[in-house]
């Protein structure tokens, strides 16, 4: 009796100190330099400086120029947006954009949010700055940092920044939000050496937040920026508060995961799956196959030589349109490739669709953009943040239309303190720009329940 009660303390106390092992576990990293040559000797510039969105007659004259030299070619007979965009309706766009898209206009909106430049590792990093006008009595702002994605920008997070920021309810948390462009993308400098990944950009923001005075801070990310901020809890658990993603697809799936892929359609319950993941995960494995060729082209090419594409779309701005057009297309529904508009207009305006475009026309960042696919698929499954788990709080916005549905089960094996995990009524993969206002709630919920989590255990 004694000796079997020695064996279950023994394995009980093996099991609590591996969990504990593996909890204050945190991801590694070394201070990088990304500009130009060797690292200059002397003090780091710590210097913030305010930027504006410009631009001048001499820019405008050559996009313009550039897309009345476009050489049309006619789309298939009955292809919609199953080729890719649709040129018939291409030219439609360039049409307006050409004609009644008004930049200069769209410059006054961007620049409605005060913008500031710092260099960190060798780069100048771009960011938005947005302070609340008021806070309630008693109260502070609470710090957030959002992370864009590709082929997105920090313009996605317009219609959002108002509502956390000067929020309508009086009884709501008041936000003061950073939005940041990840080096190589929008106004952000692009690395000049191989290797900048989203552990190097993650180190980098933690460094900007720290030098904007921020101890502690909530974060939130899609797309690349889904991968960026986890990597900021991987990085610094203590300094994320809450993580909220709206994009978790398995980084490394384990053992749970695959039976779950394996039995889920037959024993659904046994795994947590809901109705709906179950519709979302089991269509016919043709369908899956045949959906993941489909839509993942742009991937391979990013991943592999994105200097050889990403230059003939630095050149040509009906290119450019054309290529990022399609994925918010695609990408917020898949029964869009079904419309000869490819459905574009019926959850954006082309003004706020072009004004993405226009950022990266103008600052000449698809190429850089696109190797951060390489850097970080080149590391493979094998990076060290795949197989790290994240303990910070987080809070998952599951959207229907997202590219990739992932169940709780699922989200749980990578973030092991689910707060939150909230089925969202409507929206896709640019769910902060196409609504803005249930991404807004979300951030709002998750961001009350962590703070008054924090509250009772100070108790």
């Amino acid at each position: 009796m004694f000796t079997a009660l020695l064996v279950a303390l023994v394995i009980g106390g093996l099991i609590i100190f591996l969990v504990q092992r593996r909890k204050n576990q945190v991801l590694k990293t070394e201070d990088g330099w990304w500009g130009a040559g060797a690292p200059p000797e002397g003090e780091e510039d710590l210097t913030i400086r305010s930027f504006k969105v410009t631009t001048t007659d001499e820019e405008l004259e050559d996009l313009y120029s550039r897309m009345d030299q476009t050489r049309p070619v006619p789309s298939l007979e009955d292809s919609q947006f199953h080729y890719g965009f649709n040129s018939h309706y291409l030219q439609k766009v360039v049409s307006y954009w050409r004609k009644d898209f008004d930049w200069r206009r769209q410059v006054d909106k961007l620049n409605q949010y005060p913008h500031f430049k710092t260099n960190i590792e060798g780069i100048d990093v771009h960011y938005v700055h947005v302070k609340p006008k008021t806070v309630p009595e008693g109260t502070k702002a609470i710090p957030l940092i959002m992370v864009h994605g590709w082929p997105g920008s920090f313009y996605e997070f317009y219609g959002l920044i108002p509502m956390l920021t000067e929020p309508s309810d009086p009884d709501q948390l008041v936000f003061e939000v950073v939005c940041p462009s990840i080096p190589g993308y929008g106004f952000s400098e692009a690395p000049r050496k191989k290797g900048f990944d989203s552990v190097c950009a993650a180190r980098i923001f933690h460094k900007l937040m720290k030098r904007l005075g921020f101890q502690q801070f909530y974060a939130h990310g899609g797309d690349w920026g889904w991968l960026v901020t986890t990597n900021m809890a991987q990085l610094e658990p203590k300094t994320v508060k809450g993580l909220h993603v709206n994009f978790a697809p398995p980084s490394k799936p384990g053992l749970l995961v695959t039976l779950s892929i394996v039995l889920g359609r037959r024993f659904p319950k046994l795994f947590g799956f809901t109705e709906t993941d179950v519709e979302r995960l089991y269509p016919c494995m043709e369908k899956l196959v045949l959906e993941s060729i489909k839509e993942s082209g742009y991937m391979h090419i990013q991943a592999t030589k994105p200097d050889t594409a990403g230059r003939g779309l630095n050149d040509s701005p009906v290119g450019l349109a054309a290529y990022i057009l399609e994925k918010f297309s695609t990408w917020t529904d898949h029964d869009f490739r079904n419309l000869e508009d490819g459905g574009l207009t019926r959850k954006f305006s082309l003004d706020d669709l072009l004004t993405n475009v226009m950022i990266y026309w103008t600052s000449g960042c698809i190429v850089s953009s696109m190797r951060f696919y390489k850097e970080n698929f080149g590391k493979g499954l094998d990076a060290p943040h795949a197989k790290i788990p994240v303990f910070v709080p987080t809070g998952f916005a599951c959207f229907p239309n997202e590219l990739m549905h992932t169940p709780k089960l699922w989200v749980k094996q990578k973030y092991h303190n689910l707060v939150s995990f909230s089925p969202m009524q409507r929206g896709g993969h640019f769910a902060a720009m196409e609504e803005p206002r249930l991404m807004a709630e979300d951030i709002q919920q998750f961001t009350r329940s962590v703070e008054e989590m924090m509250m009772k255990k100070k108790e």
